[in-house]
């Protein structure tokens, strides 16, 4: 659960250790400029991430990709996404994706595209037989993270943005969810993705989540803000001001 703090009755609390911001990409660039900033905690990536940043090539394009990203975050983990539903193939995958590194683990969807439930028994395999952390993604609902988790799932991805956008209220999801899991007292780490504004971010975290996915703009957005640009203006040019004022002082020393 994490380190004790004392509360403000006095009593030891135990307080939740939050992992961190994840970043949501694949391209090299962006993901060197915010590793190096300190602020990231690992790196998500999933098909339509990689293709939308130009890889190519086919499996050795995808490998040689991943590859790089694991190296430039190193030890911070890397989820990498089966690109198959059948489950000897997604077996497979998995297996391969962990040996590219250390810090590969492998994301598998909750379930198949028409509802099939084999996933979550291929979870179980992977994290218990085969030692390979495992995030199970494209999860829309608490109860589905709660059997994620059970299962052995390393990490629970509730896509918290596509909750909000059918209407409900993320936030809520992610509470049942982070009160569930304390609960049955599971070592499972909450990832709330498909983020789709800087406000999410840290409502998230509020609500539960260990992790939250961002894409690097909406680091951007949270890190910059106008009235601090305002403020460092200010600064700045009151102190190239006070540079420019005569040595009074000094030069009445000197006399």
């Amino acid at each position: 659960m994490g380190d004790n703090r004392i509360s403000g009755s006095g009593e030891a609390k135990p307080m939740r250790i939050l992992t961190g911001i994840f970043l949501d990409t694949g391209c090299l660039e962006e993901l060197r400029k915010y590793h190096e900033l300190g602020v990231i905690r690992g790196v998500t990536t999933n098909p339509t991430i990689l293709s939308r940043e130009g890889v190519t090539g086919g499996w050795p394009g995808i490998e040689r990709r991943c590859k790089e990203i694991a190296r430039l975050v190193e030890p911070l983990p890397v989820s990498v996404e089966v690109t198959s539903n059948d489950p000897q193939q997604m077996l497979e995958q998995a297996i391969t994706f962990s040996e590219w590194a250390g810090n590969i683990n492998v994301k598998i969807p909750i379930h198949g595209p028409d509802g099939a439930t084999e996933n979550l028994k291929l979870v179980h395999e992977l994290e218990t037989r085969h030692d390979i952390r495992i995030n199970v993604t494209a999860m829309m609902s608490a109860q589905q993270g709660l059997l994620a988790a059970m299962a052995g799932a390393t990490y629970v991805s509730l896509f918290a943005g596509r909750v909000n956008n059918m209407g409900y209220d993320s936030r809520q999801e992610l509470r049942r969810l982070r009160n569930l899991l304390d609960a049955f007292d599971s070592p499972a780490k909450i990832i709330a993705g498909s983020t789709r504004e800087t406000l999410n971010i840290v409502e998230w975290f509020e609500a539960g989540a260990d992790i939250v996915t961002a894409v690097p703009h909406l680091l951007e957005t949270m890190l910059v803000h106008p009235y601090s640009k305002e403020t460092v203006r200010q600064f700045l040019e009151d102190g190239a001001r006070l540079h420019q004022e005569p040595a009074v002082g000094l030069a009445r020393a000197a006399a």
